[in-house]
């Protein structure tokens, strides 16, 4: 048995095959090393990767898995999660037909800030927020294979964030022999991408190899004015050490996107325009450019120019909806290390470090703010206003024309930068052929800058205004806008040290002839948030003040005030630092009987901390200290049970799973306040079945098809304002979450020359708001892809591929703008908006390898 899987070792490392597909998700390259040995030892024989997308597992828990040969029919360019959407337990939802504009990501009723999405085993989840931010994923073509475990995470993933399960990928290795592929793609609304690989094949003495990757896309929004654009640069080392398997491996990754932004209708009912409950009203307005709240509606075409005339008090009107002054920008990349080392027989140690650089913010702030005046935008200090030296004693004259008379927009941007370090290892014991003992040990440390340096925006072109900046006056003193004290004027300023210490441990069995596996795990993850707020902060609130102003004089609780405010009292800029911990259990069992028959079972828990912006929202206590008195970690249990078959035509997979998710934590808009405020609101529990198969049927015909059906329920009223009044959600329904989905794909190699696919989804009701008072239609989107392989022609590796987006040119909608309750003066009111799925489109990509 030793030998077996040395030999496995020796000939396939880490690399996809069969006999890797049940270790497709391992998030590390520990977790990985424990699950391919597995799999060799208790796989079935025969072929177990269908079509690339049906493929067979072994863990002890609901894991669904795709790979490069699925992967590379799909749309060129297109982001990673949406190729996932066929595989049960995920909805999720583009917001626009290539991937660039984000989307939307909900499993098993988990939203995407609760589910762990993961690289080649770093976290990618914002520290902060724990958003995920599906646009600045890897190009599709370097991901060797792609899984979603649906309930839990593994037990070494490090994660302070994930209550609702994971997403994974992992990067392609360098091949052995050098080659390559450049390729181009054309499409729908201006589309075109170019993107290239080169592979250099083992160099040097010791059999080093490496790739190098480049890509550039550019397309026009399908509705209204705008283009997106993205630049992406991947790189990857991998250095064999010895024949047994042991490597070291280095990444490096690079991701630029300049995105104008998308509006969607208004989901108005009784005094809306566009009724959802009656979509076709909606489909009906596309033509209609005048309506504000139709179908088609997007931002606004066209700018006023304003006015700029000496002595007179001009006044930029326009709204802030204006398209070229809503862009999305973003910088991120990282570079990651995974590494094996075998320290003596049965003894391996694993270690895969990183790091992360992220640069972004939403794009479409801005103000018009006075001259002269003491004028405030949101709650930033915006008075006696002095630009690039120019001091005066009424203000500054911002756009040239020689009074302090007027009003002039500026950008008020929120700018996240963040620098993360992390750390995964494991060190695996192989006691005996049967029984193996993993500790792993998990660092991830960020360093989250959040600041709002006001920017002004560039009127070169009056009728068609730019910022000067994307991130405002961050990178460029001589685009600041500073006051008479010499103050940069903001909308946020805080620094916040995220850091996470997790220890586990894992043992697995093997019993009853090998037909029993057993997975006995525990993680324990400390996790620390270190606060500092550089703004003062309306007391009960996260509503800050950036000023210059200096305040009375202190309250006798620790609390000032500032002249011009009346009462309103604020808390001085502060430190705090808090933590939290918890002891996560995750255990699972596989057992094999008959030929290709499994059964298998798993019980794991997890621990999400608040995010940042819920810690930054603090009162002042009684005893003079501050705090938040009431968000708290939220936690999970899920319990999944399921069933297996495989041979070599068919996979099959079915589950059921029940999963109780405790201190829920929602952001609510606080009349009183005049604020969002996050609170816990109780529990919500899950039951639901999931089911995939793939068949094959004949050599050259693949069959895929899944099932999801959940129930997902509030188990509580929650307390929506500071009044006390009580949101009545107690058996309601998840927003955004449906209770069905229905996939399949076939696809068919006509011959060596021809190939064809098409794969449909049925996505169910959609909630919109917490009180199931408004819900969207369901939808069936149907896509299309065909290949032409040149490869009789002597050219191997070289193809036309064509691709069609929502074949049937479904209408429906795509991301939701979820709200307490959409029905007027009902608490929690207001009208929701909607994103717009994409139209037909249509694509074309060719690709020529050497």
């Amino acid at each position: 048995m030793t030998n077996r899987k040395q030999l496995f070792w020796a000939t396939t490392a880490l690399m996809s095959g069969f006999l890797m597909a049940g270790a497709a998700s391992a998030q590390s390259t520990g977790t990985e090393a424990t699950e391919v040995s597995d799999v060799v030892v208790t796989g079935q024989r025969g072929p177990r990767n269908l079509d690339g997308l049906a493929v067979a597992e072994t863990v002890a828990k609901t894991r669904n898995t795709v790979n490069q040969e699925f992967i590379a029919t799909q749309a060129a360019g297109q982001t990673i999660l949406q190729t996932l959407n066929l595989t049960p337990g995920l909805s999720f939802t583009n917001a626009d037909p290539y991937g660039s504009s984000g989307g939307n990501i909900r499993l098993r009723g988990f939203d995407g800030a609760r589910v762990s999405l993961t690289f080649d085993g770093i976290p990618l989840n914002d520290t902060g927020n724990y958003s995920s931010y599906t646009n600045q994923q890897m190009d599709p073509e370097l991901i060797e294979r792609a899984s979603v475990n649906t309930g839990s995470t593994d037990v070494d993933s490090p994660t302070a964030s994930a209550t609702g399960g994971t997403i994974n990928y992992v990067t392609l290795r360098p091949t052995t022999d050098m080659g390559g592929w450049v390729q181009g793609s054309l499409g729908d609304f201006n589309y075109r991408r170019m993107m290239g690989l080169f592979n250099t094949g083992e160099f040097g003495p010791w059999g080093t190899s490496a790739w190098f990757a480049a890509s550039y896309q550019n397309y026009d929004k399908f509705k209204g004015i705008g283009e997106l654009e993205k630049v992406q640069y991947n790189a990857r080392i991998w250095q064999p050490l010895g024949d047994n398997g042991d490597f070291i491996a280095l990444a490096g990754h690079y991701n630029e996107n300049r995105n104008n932004n998308y509006n969607g209708p208004n989901l108005g009912t009784a005094t809306g325009f566009c009724d959802v409950a009656q979509t076709q009203v909606c489909i009906d307005q596309v033509n209609d450019p005048a309506n504000p709240f139709g179908w088609g509606v997007d931002f606004d075409r066209t700018y006023t120019a304003p006015t700029v005339r000496g002595g007179v008090a001009d006044y930029d009107t326009n709204g802030t909806n204006y398209w070229g002054l809503r862009i999305n920008p973003s910088n991120t990349g990282n570079i990651r290390g995974n590494s094996r080392f075998t320290l003596r027989e049965g003894l391996t140690l694993t270690v895969d470090p990183s790091f992360q650089y992220t640069l972004a913010n939403g794009g479409t702030q801005q103000a018009v703010m006075a001259e002269s005046e003491v004028a405030r935008a949101g709650s930033s200090d915006l008075s006696w206003l002095l630009l690039r030296g120019t001091k005066t004693t009424g203000g500054v004259d911002l756009n040239g024309d020689g009074d302090l008379l007027d009003r002039v927009r500026v950008m008020t941007p929120s700018n996240t930068n963040t620098h993360r370090y992390g750390l995964n290892s494991s060190l695996i014991w192989e006691m005996n052929e049967n029984h193996r003992l993993r500790a792993a040990y998990a660092l991830d440390w960020g360093r989250h800058r959040q600041t709002g340096n006001y920017g002004f925006v560039d009127f070169s072109n009056p009728s068609s205004p730019s910022f000067v900046d994307e991130f405002g006056g961050r990178n460029e003193e001589d685009n600041r806008v500073i006051n008479l004290d010499g103050y940069d004027l903001q909308s946020r300023d805080r620094l916040s040290i995220a850091s996470l210490n997790q220890f586990s441990l894992e043992y697995r069995g093997r019993f009853l002839q090998e037909a029993l596996t057993v997975t006995l795990g525990v993680r324990a993850p400390f996790f620390k948030r270190e606060l500092n707020q550089n703004c003062y902060t309306q007391n009960a609130s996260s509503n800050v003040l950036c000023t210059s102003e200096t305040p009375n004089a202190t309250l006798a609780n620790g609390n000032v005030t500032f002249a011009g405010r009346g009462t309103t009292q604020y808390i001085a800029p502060y430190e705090r630092e808090v933590k939290f911990d918890d002891i996560l259990p995750n255990v699972g069992a596989t057992y094999r009987f008959g030929e290709g028959h499994s059964v298998f079972g798993s019980y794991s828990e997890s621990l999400s901390a608040p995010r940042t912006d819920s810690l930054y929202a603090v009162t002042r206590f009684a005893d003079g200290s501050i705090g938040n008195p009431t968000v708290q970690p939220e936690t999970s249990k899920n319990i999944d049970l399921g069933y297996r078959y495989t041979t070599s035509t068919i996979v099959a997979q079915a589950s059921v799973f029940q999963n109780q998710f405790d201190n829920r934590i929602v952001s609510t808009f606080d009349e009183d306040l005049g604020q969002f405020v996050d609170r816990n609101v109780g529990s919500v529990e899950s039951i639901g079945f999931e089911a995939s198969l793939g068949w094959q049927p004949t050599e050259n015909l693949n069959l895929y098809g899944t099932v999801s059906l959940l129930d997902s329920e509030l188990q509580d009223d929650y307390v929506y304002n500071a009044a006390g009044a009580q949101l009545q959600t107690k058996g309601k329904k998840q927003v955004e979450t449906p209770e069905q989905m229905f996939s399949l794909r076939a696809s068919y190699k006509f011959n060596d020359v021809f190939s064809a696919g098409v794969q449909g989804k049925y996505t169910g009701e959609r909630w919109v708001t917490d009180v199931n008072d408004l819900k969207v239609d369901a939808f069936t989107v149907v896509d299309l892809d065909a290949r032409f392989d040149f490869s009789t022609l002597g050219l191997e590796g070289t193809y036309l591929q064509v691709n069609v987006i929502n074949l049937l040119d479904e209408q429906y909608y795509s991301t939701l703008g979820t709200r307490a309750s959409a029905t007027p003066g009902q608490l929690g009111y207001s009208r929701p908006f909607a994103g717009v799925g994409a139209p037909r489109t249509v694509m074309a990509s060719i690709r020529y390898s050497f």
